[in-house]
């Protein structure tokens, strides 16, 4: 085992524009650190850097030698890479690097199969086992039954695209938590992931012996498996050694003490420039007070060149104005709906105002209903339609109510017509749904989600949770009186998560809602349950599907 050190690292943005300038934490051998900040401030930045995967400006750090690495991005992996490639990229780097020379070895001998191409291939094969390649497949092994339920030999040619978000996670932590690292950085690894699926995460960072630093905006995850709390905040960092539990009452009392210390910074140094200014008036007439004028003067200089206490962190005003509207009695009205090859034909009547959480394991249907209710339903034919990149299937009817304007949120902000575009041209376009802004007022609705920094952005290059606070602004601005959301919390930081809480809170119309985010399912008035099986029902209490754990 070995502990995380972090000194005084400097990150400078292409545009110039320091990230961070001054993190320094240290992380104890064997310790689950949340590390946890605003969305923007640096979070997955700075993972990488300790990865090696980006330099820093300045500073140090030190991560011990075996570091294994788990990065945003999976879970929506969408290319060609096989289960074989992606394990081999989870490896450590001895593995890795034999894996790709005999992956180059095996394609040039089916391109051409001469004498000097086999010894390359047989040269390539000595160094995969030297770097314990085949001890690595024997583990991929143990991993691919575990999370897969299928052996290695079975599932290494498949491609990872064909896997849902939550086993391409589950996959990556199977392989990570039994693989051969003293360190882990995982970059919300508990995205994708169903609640039984969380449970277990949480199982095993609270039973590992390695030293983990982690990203994630899931607050049952935070409480029960981190063992402390790294902030990136005010371009810097602090570390908070009691937990998730109390985390939020200690940033409090940060805060407050950190207003303490620059309050009397101030007045300090305000007392000491004011003391310059006498003493030098005092020269001019004594030449007694010379030398005390040039001490203070020293004094005040080494003052300031010491510094304020650390930057305050600039508070969050995420301002969400979901407003809504009065629709007929009933808001989604379906009889006999059934989502082919998920579930059993069911009835469902949501009615205006309420909060209904659409529940269940990974794989079952629960996104496919609601793009099927953004895309207004099916009337009873057999229904086959690509819905956003996915094809669903339905017999049965679903239909909305009057004036039901339906809103969709995205999983994946997977938004095909945002794509390559600036979010004030978005805004400023507009669409059938909502009247185009010019840049003052674009601006302006940016500001309250905190988004004007990024207002000549590409929506690509925003980070999740910006991209989640942007798609929730789109629903305001276009009015609509029933929000469709699929897990909207994945990637909101905690004061955003917070923040669209309140608005849920404040809004005249009706919520549907994927999610596996426990804290914010409490929230909800009813729980729409989707069980493997096929079967559907409307439930009082929330229901996670715990006898599936084993395999989720």
């Amino acid at each position: 085992m070995t502990h995380i050190e972090v000194g005084n690292l400097h990150y400078v943005l292409p545009d110039g524009r320091d990230l961070f300038s001054d993190v320094t934490f240290r992380v104890g051998s064997g310790a689950v650190a949340a590390l946890v900040g605003a969305n923007g401030t640096g979070k997955t930045t700075l993972l990488e850097i300790l990865s090696g995967a980006l330099p820093a400006k300045s500073g140090a750090f030190h991560v011990g030698r075996s570091v294994g690495v788990m990065r945003q991005f999976i879970g929506s992996i969408d290319d060609d890479t096989t289960v074989q490639q992606f394990l081999a990229d989870l490896a450590p780097p001895a593995v890795r690097t034999a894996f790709r020379a005999l992956e180059s070895a095996e394609a040039r001998m089916v391109e051409q199969d001469d004498e000097p191409t086999q010894m390359a291939y047989a040269t390539a094969l000595a160094h995969w086992a030297e770097a314990g390649g085949y001890e690595a497949e024997v583990g991929w092994d143990v991993v691919c039954t575990s999370a897969m339920r299928s052996s290695y030999d079975d599932v290494r040619n498949r491609e990872v695209r064909t896997l849902s978000g939550g086993e391409q996670k589950r996959l990556a932590l199977e392989s990570l938590l039994r693989g051969p690292f003293d360190v882990l950085l995982l970059d919300e690894p508990d995205n994708y992931l169903d609640v039984p699926a969380k449970r277990w995460l949480e199982r095993q960072l609270r039973a590992t012996s390695k030293t983990v630093l982690m990203v994630s905006h899931d607050r049952e995850l935070l409480t029960y498996a981190a063992t402390q709390v790294v902030t990136l905040e005010g371009h810097g960092a602090w570390v908070h050694g009691g937990g998730f539990g109390d985390y939020q009452e200690a940033r409090a009392h940060r805060v407050e003490r950190l207003e303490q210390r620059h309050r009397d910074w101030a007045d300090e140094h305000r007392r000491l420039k004011d003391l310059v200014r006498t003493l030098q008036e005092q020269a001019k007439i004594s030449s007694a007070m010379a030398a005390k004028y040039r001490a203070t003067q020293t004094r005040l200089a080494r003052y300031e060149a010491a510094g304020p206490p650390p930057e305050r962190a600039q508070e969050q005003n995420v301002r969400m104005a979901l407003t809504g509207g009065r629709t007929g009695k009933r808001s989604v009205i379906c009889e006999r709906l059934e989502l082919v090859g998920l579930t059993d034909p069911f009835d469902l009547d949501v009615y205006f105002g309420e909060r209904i959480a659409v529940l269940g394991a990974n794989g079952t249907g629960k996104s496919h209903l609601l793009r099927l209710l953004a895309a207004g339903g099916t009337s009873g034919e057999r229904y086959d339609a690509d819905l956003h990149g996915v094809p669903v299937a339905a017999t049965g009817t679903a239909r909305l109510g009057a004036r039901v304007v339906p809103g969709w949120f995205a999983q994946t902000h997977g938004r095909r017509d945002l794509a390559g575009r600036t979010l004030v041209d978005i805004l400023g376009r507009g669409d059938d749904e909502r009247p185009g802004r010019d840049r003052g007022q674009a601006i302006s609705a940016l500001r309250r989600y905190e988004l004007h920094a990024q207002a000549d952005l590409a929506f690509g290059l925003l980070s999740g949770g910006q991209q989640a606070r942007f798609q929730i602004l789109l629903l305001e601005l276009q009015g609509s009186t029933l929000l469709l959301l699929d897990e909207p919390t994945d990637n909101l930081d905690l004061h955003s998560a917070q923040a669209l809480e309140d608005g849920l809170a404040q809004y005249e119309g009706t919520v549907l809602a994927v999610t596996h985010d426990r804290w914010f399912a409490r929230g909800f008035d009813r729980y729409l349950i989707v069980e493997y099986d096929g079967s559907v029902s409307l439930r009082d209490e929330p229901v996670w599907g715990e006898e599936h754990s084993a395999h989720l």
